[in-house]
């Protein structure tokens, strides 16, 4: 049976993450996020070498990182080049769940102009999360007026 080219569910982009101590993110990922390991596949020394995460209608890949990678991790850089958002049913619940599990709360969640309640976190690998409930559809004139004045706020 001929494959199909793009795989059903899968037609966007898809993060991959680089890990030190891919493993343990898998476990976190579970618990804090409800995700779903589709595959995994394990080099023999251990480390992970590849595996795909459903979160919701959406996937994630992720792997320890290796010397002949070009990605490197958070933990290695210092840094991280790239915030992954996440839709959840309730925010406050999800980044609670996460903070219990060793994430740390880089912006508290709170009611937002644009009609999301909002927060960002940092997972205990290094990787940054925008965790957020859409609670109120805005208008664009309102959201425009809004965005203008919590800009202003902002000094």
């Amino acid at each position: 049976m001929p494959a199909e080219p793009i795989p059903h569910g899968m037609g966007g982009p898809i993060p991959s993450l680089s890990l030190d101590g891919a493993a343990a993110a898998i476990d976190f990922y579970e618990r804090a996020f409800g995700a779903d390991v589709l595959g995994r596949m394990d080099a023999p020394d251990g480390k992970v070498a590849h595996a795909l995460l459903q979160i919701g209608d959406s996937y994630v890949m992720l792997a320890d990182a290796f010397p002949q990678s070009s990605c490197r991790p958070p933990s290695e850089l210092g840094v991280t080049s790239v915030s992954i958002f996440l839709y959840v049913d309730d925010v406050d619940a999800v980044v609670d769940r996460a903070v219990s599990g060793g994430a740390t709360v880089t912006v508290p969640v709170d009611d937002m102009f644009w009609g999301d309640r909002w927060g960002k976190i940092t997972d205990p690998f290094g990787h940054e999360w925008e965790v957020a409930t859409h609670v109120e559809d805005v208008d664009p004139e309102e959201m425009e007026r809004r965005g203008r004045e919590a800009m202003a706020g902002m000094g």
